[in-house]
């Protein structure tokens, strides 16, 4: 990248000596994005010595500076905004799964596709039983977050959010910045005489999952340390 940066600012002075045109002058322009979002130039584009502005809605960057600085950025934008930039949306989907040894606890079986992941977490946490809570699904943009909720029966609710999505590497890793999974139980009334909740759930800064990978993401106590929650998530990028 540094190289294909060096050699676009050696080649912008002698272009514009050609035209006649004063590389110095000082030039507004706005330059079109097809592809790439329109934000990830802001800080690309400050190595340039140019002013940036840039609108994602508008799919448009805004440039000032002089001349051939300008020019050079917008040389770059044009080589960087090509279809493999194009922003890609992510499939998360998260299952919550409760550990007991009590023998009632409310939940559907385990399905079939994770009874393997399952059996792992049973090594490690030997509960009597396992069961499904709930399975929450939301796309997110990559570079955007997203959230979604759920209702279970008594009251219950779930929730499932991300600050943002990413794919890195060759875009087989998906990176998710500021992950929560929680759960809202109801939990006798307040003194006013409104319902009280119990909230837990899961929160972590970042998570990294391999595309497809059923990634147990934590743990968290529920109803005291005879029950536990996990959160299994899983991450397919959209095609």
């Amino acid at each position: 990248m540094k190289r294909i940066l060096l050699a676009l600012l050696l080649m912008a002075a002698p272009a514009l000596a050609q035209v006649g045109q004063d590389p110095n002058e000082r030039i507004q322009k706005l330059v079109p994005v097809k592809y790439a979002d329109a934000n990830s130039f802001q800080n690309l584009l400050l190595n340039f010595g140019v002013e940036v502005r840039t609108d994602s809605r508008m799919k448009v960057v805004a440039l000032s500076g002089p001349r051939s600085r300008v020019m050079t950025a917008e040389d770059a934008i044009k080589q960087l905004d090509v279809p493999s930039a194009a922003q890609k949306d992510v499939d998360l989907t998260v299952y919550f799964v409760v550990g007991s040894d009590q023998t009632n606890q409310p939940g559907s079986p385990i399905p079939s596709d994770l009874q393997s992941t399952v059996a792992t977490l049973k090594s490690t946490f030997p509960f009597k039983n396992y069961v499904m809570l709930d399975v929450l699904s939301l796309r997110a943009r990559s570079g955007v977050g997203a959230s979604t909720t759920g209702q279970l029966t008594n009251g219950r609710l779930t929730q499932f959010s991300v600050r943002s999505a990413n794919l890195d590497g060759d875009g087989s890793i998906v990176r998710l910045d500021d992950l929560h999974a929680g759960l809202r139980i109801p939990n006798g009334v307040t003194k006013n005489g409104d319902t009280a909740y119990l909230n837990t759930g899961i929160s972590t800064d970042v998570v990294d999952v391999k595309e497809g990978q059923k990634l147990v993401v934590g743990r968290s106590s529920l109803n005291g340390p005879d029950t536990a929650l996990f959160l299994v998530l899983i991450a397919k990028v959209a095609q």
